[in-house]
């Protein structure tokens, strides 16, 4: 129904269809101008004028503070807050998540363990003591083989049962532009503000070097020059009190 539709995240998705286009052109360009340059074509006008999509590649980071947080998680069924508290505390996907086994749970070293993600390759993701804690009693009395996270009903989660859920608690608490991607971001934003580095939060969020992560999360991190400047910039003393009389 469109009263469910979210116009920030249907923006987002035309800026990586864009993004999309734009390397399927460059590899296409590739091909071609190595065919001119081969003298298999006569001309490579045609493909010259064809342009690419502008600020396509720009990094859009949209995070939550943690009133926001705390709101969302309180305003969700208890199935499904489960999934959305777990994610801000492993910066986990949606599918990765929801495919956890209990036995995937690591107690004594503090870690889940994604065996599928979206690189295809696994990774450990630590966990701090509040996530330790919370993962622990959500698995209490569960088989090793029995899902972390189901439905109420006992079921399985689908691929997109997190869609109308999370735009339906995002309205009540009057929060905008969220999504499991937002969550995502939520948890390396965090990580980021607080110094955390590059590398680590990498590893724990599955990418595979840290050039995407410094394309969504190096301008949040501590910067010495902006802190240095900060506290030595000396201060002007001008104060609201001018002597200027306005002349009628």
């Amino acid at each position: 129904p469109k009263k469910y539709k979210n116009i920030s995240n249907d923006q987002d998705g035309r800026r990586k269809r864009k993004a999309s286009a734009n390397k399927a052109l460059s590899v296409f360009k590739a091909a071609l101008n190595q065919a001119y340059q081969d003298e298999r074509v006569l001309s490579d006008e045609g493909w010259r004028r064809v342009k690419p999509f502008r600020k396509v590649d720009e990094a859009k980071v949209r995070y939550l503070n943690n009133d926001e947080s705390r709101r969302l998680i309180n305003t969700c069924d208890p199935d499904f807050s489960q999934l959305v508290k777990a994610a801000l505390l492993t910066g986990c996907r949606y599918g990765e998540l929801t495919a956890l086994l209990c036995s995937d749970l690591n107690i004594e070293s503090g870690t889940i363990y994604i065996r599928e993600s979206k690189s295809g390759k696994p990774r450990s993701v630590p966990l701090n003591d509040e996530g330790i804690e919370f993962l622990t009693s959500i698995t209490a009395g569960k088989n090793e083989t029995d899902r972390i996270f189901t439905r109420a009903d006992g079921m399985p989660w689908g691929s997109s049962h997190q869609r109308r859920r999370l735009n339906d608690a995002a309205i009540r608490v009057g929060i905008s532009d969220v999504s499991f991607h937002i969550l995502r971001h939520t948890y390396g934003s965090a990580l980021a503000m607080q110094g955390v580095p590059m590398a680590v939060i990498a590893a724990a969020l599955g990418h595979s070097d840290t050039r995407m992560t410094e394309k969504h999360y190096a301008a949040l991190a501590p910067n010495y020059v902006a802190d240095t400047i900060r506290t030595h910039l000396p201060k002007l003393g001008v104060t609201g009190d001018q002597n200027v009389i306005r002349i009628k």
